[in-house]
């Protein structure tokens, strides 16, 4: 049974407790605890209120989510909530995944990393904590904006009853459809997870209906 972290001190003596590993000397957060230390510095630094959420480090400002510091396998990152309303001159935020919207994230690998971006950190975190001020949104993706596969295109060529159906679905349901169909790599798989959800879809029922 793993055991979550109370503080940020338990996270990085610790770990997250999201696996087996926590606790242990096998644990992810131990080989970035140099790094993650400065990160934390960091957001002290900005007058931001830590805390734990989701087992790790998490920055706040009159109780909205800032940022996150957290320890991964290949790196250690600073993760900004509204990333995506950044003023990012350097170019160094990046998606945590390739469906991410507002979530931005800065990949740190070394301690001399930080010291070189530590003006741009420093900028960043000043720029999230305005925006947050400023009540800001990142607008969302929604079904009309998302790119809709080749696959699923030529189906609905081949089927007009089948696209009519689709664009009846509301449009959460469609875009976990969307999510769904274009998460796959290969085109043949792309393919078979139309064919697989066609009657569900005819049905107007969504991907966890």
């Amino acid at each position: 049974m793993t055991i979550k972290p109370e503080s940020v001190d338990d996270y990085l003596t610790q770990g997250c407790g999201r696996c087996r590993l926590g606790g242990t000397q096998e644990c992810k957060v131990h080989p970035w605890s140099k790094e993650l230390e400065q990160l934390r510095q960091l957001m002290l630094d900005s007058g931001l209120v830590e805390g734990i959420k989701w087992g790790v480090p998490c920055y706040c400002l009159d109780g909205k989510n800032i940022a996150v510091v957290a320890a991964l396998k290949d790196f250690c990152s600073l993760s900004f909530f509204q990333g995506a309303g950044l003023n990012d001159p350097q170019g160094i935020l990046e998606k945590p995944g390739p469906n991410s919207q507002a979530a931005r994230l800065v990949k740190i690998t070394s301690c001399s990393q930080i010291k070189t971006l530590r003006p741009a950190l420093v900028a960043l975190i000043s720029q999230a904590i305005e925006l947050q001020g400023t009540g800001f949104q990142s607008p969302k993706q929604t079904s009309d904006t998302m790119e809709r596969p080749k696959e699923l295109l030529d189906a609905f060529s081949k089927e007009p009853d089948f696209q009519r159906a689709f664009e009846a679905l509301t449009p959460g349901r469609q875009r976990g459809y969307l999510l769904h169909f274009s998460g796959a790599k290969q085109a043949k798989t792309r393919s078979d997870r139309i064919e697989k959800h066609r009657s569900r879809i005819l049905n107007g029922q969504g991907l966890q209906d």
